[in-house]
């Protein structure tokens, strides 16, 4: 939990309250349910909190932003970005129905208002978004193809609507086809040794008809 005060030392007492309880949560769930690698769980808050939060040095969601996380898996990296946005809008799939189960029980268990988990596959949502973010759940290529009709036309933020992906090592075959896209180094926000290769990867798109 220090990791988190560390880097974002404005929580509110009630945002402090809701990371803290983080630490307890996924331990319990993930005996039941694997949703966490069994070797990272003790390092929760590096590997899965403040890699989340990575997004948030790039950009800050406004009020009733919507943001659309694909592939959530146990709710990386939406529930910590829904934490330190509770005036913007998350809604987090996956196509794993217990993964969800888990999302909704922490959901429930922090009083998360700004969050809405469901089993669903990208291709068939009917929202769009300002933002849809990720940790790495397939190439930029196939994921782009799955979410490029789902982002909202009109721009409220200083960075343009699109994606933000969480990635590491050397991407630069994988995103040869988009030169729009824009790499953020992990490293230069965070000092640990695990985010000297992470990047947060920005493709702005264009709204589709």
């Amino acid at each position: 939990m220090e990791e988190i005060l560390k880097y974002f030392p404005n929580l509110s007492e009630n945002q402090i309250v809701q990371f803290k309880k983080l630490g307890e949560l996924y331990p319990e769930w993930n005996a039941k349910i694997n949703v966490i690698s069994r070797k990272d769980i003790d390092e929760l808050y590096v590997k899965h909190v403040l890699h989340s939060l990575g997004i948030a040095k790039v950009i800050e969601f406004l009020p009733k932003s919507t943001v659309l996380d694909v592939g959530t898996g146990g709710g990386f990296p939406g529930i910590p970005l829904a934490i330190l946005f509770p005036e913007s809008r998350f809604y987090l799939i996956d196509v794993i129905a217990k993964k969800i189960n888990v999302v909704n029980e922490v959901v429930t268990a922090l009083d998360l208002k700004n969050v809405k988990a469901e089993q669903l596959r990208a291709e068939n949502v009917k929202s769009d978004f300002d933002f849809i973010v990720s940790r790495a759940v397939t190439n930029m290529p196939d994921f782009v193809s799955w979410i490029k009709d789902k982002i909202k036309k009109q721009n409220n933020h200083a960075l343009k609507n699109g994606i933000l992906y969480l990635k590491g090592g050397d991407l630069t075959e994988e995103l040869k086809d988009f030169p729009k896209a824009t790499l953020y180094n992990l490293s230069d926000y965070f000092t640990e040794e695990f985010f000297e290769t992470k990047k947060v990867v920005h493709l702005p798109l264009k709204f589709k008809i």
